[in-house]
């Protein structure tokens, strides 16, 4: 029988990981790449009965952590799981159920995403659908945030979702926040793109009408318009971020 292996990449996740792993428990086994925590996480999922590696991220960012991942199983199947997300027991059949089929393809799922408690319906946080289902043997990442998966394999879809509690408070909101808009302005730089200051006037603007107003985020109420905000300084901030490293750089604009 063809066996699947369950991945979960962590940094300070000991909130999240007891129920995480929770709903992966069907898997053969569950792989846990930890990036450095400072708190519990490593030992909850060590007492959750996953396999920790401890990796410190490096310039690869993300894909290199689900790379490294993909080298410590031998599983003929590999789900990626955040953190923050729960598979629903619906869809833990239907996973099962392709990997014992083992009909080769790359499978995406769709994500609820749940912020402080509500599921959005609309905005950037709108349902989406993330490729996650894989042979191993047949998949590898690249980008250092937002990574993406690289297959030959055609793509399908899957009848059931995964839940994913996006923030449930301000603190690591923020700390995500500082994270991401530095790995990518980053990831800007190298691809060689250039920020002027009119950047980090008319692009929030543009994020902001797009999240609010485009993809109907007022529909979601109180929590549309503040995370159509918070989308209005993510993007102002990268744009900052990216305007003050090429000045460093002698790239003055």
């Amino acid at each position: 029988m063809a066996k699947l292996a369950v991945i979960v990449l962590t940094r300070n996740e000991e909130k999240n990981i007891g129920e995480c792993i929770a709903t992966a428990a069907f898997a053969d086994e569950i792989i846990v790449v930890d990036s450095g925590s400072k708190d519990a996480t490593v030992k909850t999922a060590h007492a959750a009965g996953a396999k920790v590696f401890n990796r410190p991220m490096d310039e690869a960012g993300f894909a290199g952590q689900r790379n490294f991942a993909l080298t410590k199983t031998e599983a003929e199947w590999v789900f990626y799981l955040d953190a923050d997300e729960r598979i629903l027991p619906e869809t833990a059949a239907e996973i099962a159920d392709i990997v014992q089929r083992g009909e080769k393809a790359a499978y995406r799922v769709k994500r609820y995403n749940i912020v402080f408690g509500q599921v959005m319906r609309h905005g950037e946080h709108a349902p989406d659908f993330v490729a996650r289902l894989f042979p191993r043997e047949c998949v590898t990442w690249y980008g250092a945030v937002h990574e993406s998966p690289q297959t030959k394999l055609p793509q399908k879809t899957m009848k059931n979702a995964l839940n994913h509690y996006t923030y449930t408070d301000w603190e690591r909101y923020f700390e995500k926040f500082n994270n991401y808009t530095t790995l990518m302005a980053e990831r800007m730089a190298d691809e060689g793109k250039v920020a002027a200051f009119s950047d980090i006037i008319f692009h929030p603007l543009f994020a902001f009408i797009r999240f609010y107003f485009l993809r109907l985020g007022f529909l979601d109420g109180r929590q549309g318009f503040i995370f159509a905000v918070n989308h209005y300084f993510y993007t102002m901030i990268k744009y900052v971020k990216l305007y003050y490293k090429q000045r460093e750089g002698g790239k003055n604009a």
